[in-house]
């Protein structure tokens, strides 16, 4: 599934295409996503200029004069800017039709993406609501973790995957800020020291970083914008590296599950 860099690679690669247009029309394919596309919804988009496009959390927020379109990709769906008359695949589902003679196409062959319409604060769209603070901006630091993390008894990669704690960090970035932070996955919240989520809070936003800087990680399905993937998967020190040798001190990455999720560690790096 996409995760923060993915999405964010996604919003500053379609950015640049949308920002400042007007949209002249929208194809609408398929409406089945994991929640119904609006019905009247390219009637309400024509004439419309497109002022931002931001993101929150997983969301990719477009901000229209009228109101926001949310986006979210889903498992397996990306958005591409192409010219509009390009062919659709099969499971190209709706194009957004700018005035440069450009689309915005979304690809979802699991259909488990979604596009809403919202009017007036976005971010209190019960999707966003509840959701925690952005982990590169100055309301996710040490102060606020130890704080959440206090008589916590869940363990600390569960903790740090929930949304309403932080968002944006999903599987791949949890286990790979653990490891670089020296903290064993299983590990109570509560029980990890200050000294640790200290460490942590640094990983964290350097493991998103980097995998920003890298255009995402692609494992099986993800592309941005342009359609290429992201490499960051070649700088992966532990997931989905289960028996190979730690990169640090050659222990063997071990993998075990997590609320029905893969976590890979390195039990001498991480004791």
């Amino acid at each position: 599934m996409p995760e923060l860099p993915e999405v964010e690679t996604t919003r500053r690669g379609i950015r640049t295409a949308l920002a400042g247009r007007s949209v002249t029309g929208m194809v609408l394919r398929e409406r089945r996503l994991r929640w119904p596309v609006p019905r009247g919804l390219p009637g309400r988009l024509v004439g419309q200029r497109i002022l931002e496009v931001r993101r929150r959390a997983k969301y990719l927020l477009i901000d229209l004069e009228r109101g926001t379109l949310i986006a979210h990709l889903g498992m397996s769906g990306s958005l591409r800017v192409l010219p509009a008359a390009t062919p659709p695949l099969t499971h190209d589902h709706y194009d957004l039709l700018l005035d440069s003679g450009n689309c915005l196409r979304f690809n979802d062959p699991r259909r488990f993406g979604c596009l809403l319409w919202v009017t007036g604060d976005a971010t209190r769209h019960r999707l966003l609501a509840g959701l925690g603070p952005e982990p590169l901006e100055r309301g996710f630091d040490a102060d606020y973790l130890v704080g959440k993390a206090r008589g916590r008894r869940v363990a600390i990669k569960q903790f740090l995957m929930d949304q309403r704690i932080v968002v944006g960090v999903g599987n791949i970035y949890a286990s790979e800020a653990l490891y670089r932070a020296g903290v064993d996955p299983r590990r109570a919240a509560g029980r990890v020291s200050r000294k640790k989520i200290e460490r942590l809070v640094v990983a964290v936003r350097e493991v998103l970083r980097a995998a920003i800087r890298h255009g995402g990680t692609t494992l099986r399905d993800y592309v941005n914008a342009d359609g290429a993937p992201g490499y960051f998967s070649q700088d992966l020190f532990v997931y989905e590296r289960s028996g190979l040798p730690c990169r640090h001190c050659g222990t063997a990455i071990r993998q075990v599950v997590q609320g029905q999720r893969s976590t890979y560690f390195c039990p001498a790096c991480q004791g």
